[in-house]
């Protein structure tokens, strides 16, 4: 048993990011729970918890990544099994929000199933949830539970500034994140610009126009999360073709599906910089490739919640 500040407090890893998880506990300096994730011979997932929790405060790390439905399905029965063994709390760190992109009804007929999602997890019985960086800020509004949504801006800032480029320009891919542009920005002392896109079809993107100057201008496109890697391609092509110099891609969460990494690779971007929200294998893994750690974000707001005490001084 885990004593951590008078409470008696467990962390678990599901399967979508371990590495993660383990750093998370290294830092906070009390060891990974013993949890066993196994499956029937028909794909049913079955969990084992191998150690009490009962009025234990539970902290389980898990991202709904890719495979989403599997690892959202090991996500609730963990949540279940903890419900049903007592926990005191049950708060789910979720670094990467899968189905965030449905979060409103683009069209008729149509699901929200970032909604869907928020009510699994307190159905299931989750208490709290902490996130990193959700697709739209209104998903906090689904839960009515706590929920924290911790930001990686500070981290990936960081980073840049340490690079020292000069004449830096930090360009939003699409009109939906000129507040996230606008952030960092701010931060580094730069002017934004904004690509003019439209989508014909799900990832699917054209640029239309680059609203503001990139010429000679070292460029550095945020954004939350790089999918098929079809926008941020297409915005560095169009940047490169109206005369800006390096440029650099970030963003918070690297799904990096299908040919991602092979288009990145073959774009005029210098390098890639991202947060380990999202485990990736080996062959998602490219030289312009570069990845933060978020476990120290993670770690010390799981200790301020622990202790009662805010998290906001830590989106600083």
């Amino acid at each position: 048993m885990a004593v951590f500040h008078g409470s008696k407090v467990k962390i678990f890893s599901l399967s979508s990011n371990v590495a993660l998880a383990q750093e998370v506990a290294d830092y906070i300096g009390i060891p990974l729970s013993e949890c066993e994730v196994s499956h029937f011979a028909d794909g049913e997932i079955s969990i084992n918890i191998g150690e009490t929790v009962r009025g234990h405060k539970v902290f389980i790390v898990q991202s709904t990544s890719a495979p989403v439905n599997e690892h959202m399905m090991e996500l609730l029965i963990m949540i279940d099994a903890l419900k049903r063994a007592s926990a005191r709390e049950i708060n789910i760190v979720l670094p990467y929000y899968g189905y965030g992109r449905q979060d409103r009804k683009a069209k008729a007929r149509q699901p929200i199933s970032a909604k869907l999602v928020a009510d699994l997890l307190q159905v299931a019985g989750a208490t709290r949830v902490i996130c990193v960086d959700l697709h739209a800020a209104q998903i906090q509004g689904f839960f009515n539970i706590p929920i924290d949504n911790f930001r990686a801006l500070p981290l990936i800032a960081e980073y840049i500034k340490k690079k020292n480029l000069p004449n830096l320009c930090v360009v939003s891919p699409d009109h939906g994140g000129v507040a996230r542009a606008r952030s960092l920005a701010d931060v580094l002392g730069a002017p934004i610009a904004i690509i003019d896109k439209m989508r014909p079809e799900p990832n699917m993107c054209e640029v239309m126009n680059i609203i503001g100057s990139v010429t000679g201008k070292n460029c550095v496109i945020i954004d939350d999360m790089i999918d098929t890697g079809g926008s941020i391609t297409a915005a560095s092509i169009a940047m490169k073709e109206a005369g800006a110099k390096d440029i650099y891609a970030c963003c918070t969460h690297p799904l990096l599906s299908g040919n991602a990494a092979q288009k990145i690779m073959d774009s005029p971007i210098v390098e890639l910089v991202c947060t380990n929200t999202i485990a990736l294998p080996d062959e998602k893994k490219f030289p312009k490739l570069i990845q933060l750690s978020i476990a120290k974000l993670l770690g010390q707001g799981i200790i301020n919640i622990i202790d009662d005490q805010g998290v906001s001084s830590l989106f600083g």
